[in-house]
């Protein structure tokens, strides 16, 4: 890395489990951080400044963004507002890139392509959604690339599947499925357990995103970030109680409603997804990792990572 790499700013927006993972990822490559979220607040991270920014507002989002040679758009909001809120957040972003001239990497998800059929989801999968909010973030994934095009902004976007791995815990192998694991609690599964269902560790999101901004080259399209090897449910819980020493207490829910850390407003939100559980869920990322040279890691390890924050995070309660 060039001295001028070493200076540049990279302004992370969202400090969830994506943006958090990101701005640590950052710092670990020297870059200068910037971590972006609505209060300002939040645990301290090591060579990461927070600073208060509300992502709907283009000014404030544009002073934040202001002096980035980067910035990471892993802003998300409650699962019930997504449809309403997430286009105006584009708005004030994508504006803010603009007027600063900042590359600006997407974190994105998998909904544009809508039902599958089970088929094998690569970067050419069309984009078939007819959920609310699969339309939704297929229209902004669309703005997004228009931009890139238009030479208004210089973007790309980086897809995962539904995340896993250490702070965690709103997604279908998170809250729901590790405390019950740890203490001999009810854990949740959804839909047929036998169909392999990806997922992304929370760490190879955040390694993603950060090669996506490491490579200008890589702008104006959508990559697959690294992704281990799609798993069905049922083999993922049996990793699960090898580790645990004991057979899990499974509630599988075969349609959409109210368990654990999900209320009923977060489930009536989720049905219209809940046929990601009821045919595979299979994304292919070897592109990026012909591309960049990364790679997922392996289940194993992150379901020991996992396990281990877990651990801690119920000790503390």
């Amino acid at each position: 890395m060039s001295a001028a790499e070493r200076d540049e700013l990279h302004v992370v927006l969202g400090s969830g489990p994506a943006g958090t993972a990101l701005a640590a990822e950052l710092a670990r490559r020297g870059r200068e951080v910037r971590l972006v979220n609505r209060s300002g607040s939040g645990p301290a991270i090591e060579g990461v400044d927070r600073v208060a920014g509300d992502a709907s507002s283009a000014e404030q989002m544009r002073a934040a963004m202001t002096g980035a040679a980067v910035a990471y758009h892993c802003v998300n909001v409650g699962y019930e507002l997504q449809v309403q809120v997430m286009p105006g957040i584009q708005q004030a972003v994508l504006a803010a890139a603009e007027a600063t001239g900042a590359r600006l990497v997407v974190l994105d998800t998998l909904y544009p392509y809508g039902n599958t059929g089970g088929a094998v989801m690569t970067e050419d999968t069309p984009w078939r959604a007819t959920t609310r909010k699969g339309r939704m973030r297929a229209e902004l994934d669309q703005n997004y690339l228009t931009a890139h095009r238009e030479g208004r902004a210089r973007v790309v976007l980086g897809r995962s599947a539904d995340f896993v791995g250490p702070g965690v815990v709103n997604s279908t192998l998170g809250g729901a499925v590790f405390p019950g694991a740890l203490a001999g609690g009810e854990v949740l599964a959804l839909g047929d357990i036998d169909l392999p269902h990806s997922c992304t560790a929370i760490g190879d999101v955040a390694a993603g995103l950060a090669t996506l901004g490491e490579h200008p080259e890589a702008d104006g399209r959508v990559w697959h970030l690294p992704t281990a090897p799609a798993l069905t449910t049922r083999e993922v819980h049996t990793m699960i109680e090898e580790r645990v020493g004991r057979p899990l207490n499974l509630v599988v829910l075969e349609e959409a409603r109210p368990f654990g850390p999900f209320d009923k407003v977060f489930m009536d939100e989720y049905a219209e997804m809940f046929y990601q559980h009821t045919e595979p869920q299979i994304m292919d990322s070897s592109a990026f990792e012909r591309a960049f040279g990364v790679h997922p890691a392996p289940m194993s390890e992150t379901l020991d990572a996992t396990l281990s924050w877990y651990r801690d995070w119920l000790a503390g309660r």
